[in-house]
């Protein structure tokens, strides 16, 4: 189904700024889309999505754009703005791609991606991870991610694949009961028609993804966006280099990693760990 575009606000993003000064100099210039595509390079498509602030501007298009309309650096300077925006903004932009694509792909070295968490085990990371945060405050992150989850629950959702290092399983969030909450709840998800989990154990063999959380999102038009995050910061590409070698690289951790059944049986284990002892008999 297609998504109607959203109103550009160039007055709070630099990103929709890009986008309204690229329809307005094509515009000036008497060139369409496609012929732009021609000029610069880029298909008519991914020029569409950064007019519409659909897609990131990533270089080189912005030195080609300011070649094609004889602008200087408005381009360029603009996508510096861009790059300044702090991490939560660019975030947004992932938020934007993950309500549309046919097909989410993420690993989560050290933590269940949002998608796929519980609520305890939710609350548990937003108040430890935003110290100071009013009881409202983080419930209204929480309404967010939980949010995102109705994704899982559409009639029709996209094609998941989650990737967990082990030690996702075994950083205690929250405590016992949390984890034993938050384990249960990913094993009906392990292997089902639009679900798949894998766990990569500490024995696999070391891959490029050894930290942080990695997502792909692909689009119904078969366009793939990278999404990248470590301590402290954020990243999203969708340049064919880096996309292409980000792919190669979860590739690789999909086939160092245990199957489906295998995971589940790690999970299984795992979780009874966690199992609550019985009190001792008087």
């Amino acid at each position: 189904m297609a998504h109607p575009a959203r109103a550009l606000d160039p007055a709070c993003s630099a990103r929709d700024l890009y986008g309204v000064e690229l329809h307005r100099q094509r515009q000036l210039a008497g060139l369409s889309l496609d012929r732009l595509s021609d000029v610069v390079n880029y298909s008519k498509t991914h020029l569409h999505g950064v007019e519409t602030g659909e897609r990131l501007p990533l270089p080189p298009i912005s030195e080609k754009l300011d070649l094609a309309f004889g602008t200087g650096e408005l381009f360029q300077g603009l996508w510096g703005a861009i790059k300044r925006e702090h991490t939560p903004r660019r975030f947004d932009h992932c938020l934007e791609l993950e309500a549309k694509a046919a097909r989410i792909q993420a690993f989560g070295a050290s933590l269940v991606p949002g998608l796929l968490q519980t609520e305890a085990y939710m609350r548990a990371l937003f108040t430890a991870g935003e110290p100071g945060q009013s009881p409202e405050e983080i419930d209204s992150l929480m309404a967010t991610r939980l949010g995102r989850q109705e994704i899982l629950r559409r009639d029709c959702p996209p094609d998941f694949w989650w990737i967990l290092g082990e030690a996702a399983l075994r950083q205690v969030v929250g405590g016992s009961s949390v984890m034993r909450e938050q384990l249960a709840a990913l094993l009906p998800l392990v292997h089902t028609r639009h679900t798949t989990i894998q766990v990569a154990p500490f024995e696999a063999d070391t891959c490029a993804l050894m930290s942080g959380t990695l997502i792909l999102l692909t689009l119904p038009d078969n366009c793939t966006t990278v999404y990248q995050e470590g301590p402290g910061y954020g990243e999203i590409f969708d340049d064919r280099e880096t996309v292409t070698r980000r792919v190669r690289e979860y590739d690789r951790k999909k086939a160092c990693a245990l199957s489906p059944r295998e995971s589940a049986a790690l999970i299984e284990a795992t979780l009874e760990k966690y199992e609550p002892c019985e009190s001792p008999r008087t």
